[in-house]
């Protein structure tokens, strides 16, 4: 029986994907990362999902398979090569209508050489990707596959000096209905939540708390992340130093956590901060603070600004004092925080999953009636 969904207020048939991940990207709760994540909430029951062999609880989601390791001649060749020899073995296992690629462009021109229609999924900036660097590979590959990403800016970014073909946005999004509920008054915290790197502003964080801490004695500050999005994520020296003058500065050190306590972390945090210093593609930590209930402090590198509006207080990371007069304000002013809160709640209902998938929904059908495949019976 062909399988139903709604699209635009109609029941058509939905075509049947195979998503592909990163290869370094895991499908389980104690190893997904932000494009896990995402893939997690935007696929169907029928959907295969495909990555990694991994070792914890599978997240929800499609129904998730290990790329196989190619016997002969293939047993030699780089992993990148094997992952993707692998893929292309499940594509002709499964059958699937359409093929979604999560930002690896070499893989998704590769992978258009099947027949069926190939999407690609970018979630970070192309200009640095194998198979996108040049305004003349991106160029090339928009004419084999049809490519999606997940802010303006990113499209911006792909279309730069490309002078044919267009690019669809499908914004990030959060199951708001499944978020941890929030107490009634939200604990003196101040949070910051992501990988402890440079680019993200971890060591930034860590400076402004030290030069604020002591005008706010009832606050607290918390730091979560690691490295990488696991819990065996390696030891740095960027890492121990920021944890060494945290540690100094009395900030609570929680190391990476699995995604539901983060959010459970944030639902009694007041106050959450993006100090990102790369531009952010989208900025997922903003959108699940926003989310949560949470007042946020961003800076407005990237995707961010697509993201929190008019929703969160903007500082610019390394300026002198800006992320410490922004904390300041917030933690000294409960009314400016409650109001930033109450706006970022209402911002976030943008991002609701449900309507993303609908989205999506209708962009397979439009791919595969374009290629003038039926969806599978």
């Amino acid at each position: 029986m062909m399988r139903k969904a709604q699209v635009n207020g109609s029941i058509e048939a939905a075509p049947r994907a195979m998503i592909v991940l990163p290869r370094r990207e895991g499908y389980a709760s104690d190893q997904a990362g932000a494009i896990a994540l995402l893939a997690s909430r935007l696929a169907q029951p029928e959907d295969i999902v495909v990555g990694m062999r991994i070792s914890g609880p599978v997240l929800p989601g499609g129904q998730f398979e290990a790329v196989p390791e190619p016997g002969l001649p293939w047993r030699w060749a780089r992993e990148g090569v094997r992952y993707r020899i692998g893929v292309q073995q499940l594509i002709k296992k499964f059958r699937p209508d359409l093929v979604e690629v999560h930002n690896r462009p070499a893989m998704a021109h590769a992978l258009a050489r099947s027949g069926l229609p190939v999407s690609l999924f970018l979630h970070n900036d192309p200009q640095g990707m194998k198979g996108a660097r040049t305004p003349a590979q991106r160029e090339a590959l928009i004419r084999k596959v049809r490519v999606v990403t997940v802010s303006r800016w990113l499209r911006k970014r792909y279309l730069e000096d490309v002078y044919t073909g267009d690019v669809d946005v499908l914004p990030n999004s959060l199951d708001l209905g499944a978020l941890p509920p929030r107490p009634k008054a939200k604990a003196p915290i101040v949070l910051f939540v992501g990988r402890v790197v440079a680019d993200k502003g971890a060591d930034r964080f860590v400076q402004a708390w030290g030069h604020v801490r002591k005008q706010v004695p009832n606050w607290r500050a918390v730091m979560v992340g690691a490295d990488r999005f696991r819990f065996n994520a390696p030891r740095t020296s960027f890492v121990d130093r920021v944890e060494r003058e945290a540690e100094e500065h009395g900030i609570t050190i929680a190391g990476y956590q699995m995604h539901q306590q983060v959010l459970d972390i944030m639902a009694m945090a007041a106050i959450v901060v993006v100090p990102s210093r790369w531009p952010e593609p989208f900025g997922l930590t903003a959108l699940e603070a926003m989310a949560s209930g949470a007042a946020v402090i961003s800076s407005g590198s990237g995707g961010l600004p697509e993201v929190v509006g008019d929703a969160a207080l903007t500082a610019a990371v390394d300026a002198p004092d800006e992320l410490e007069e922004a904390l300041l304000s917030l933690m000294q002013d409960s009314h400016k925080r409650a109001n930033y809160a109450a706006r970022g709640l209402e911002r976030a209902q943008l991002f609701d999953t449900h309507p993303a998938i609908r989205r999506l929904q209708a962009l397979r059908l439009k791919m595969v009636n374009r290629a003038g495949t039926p969806a599978t019976p």
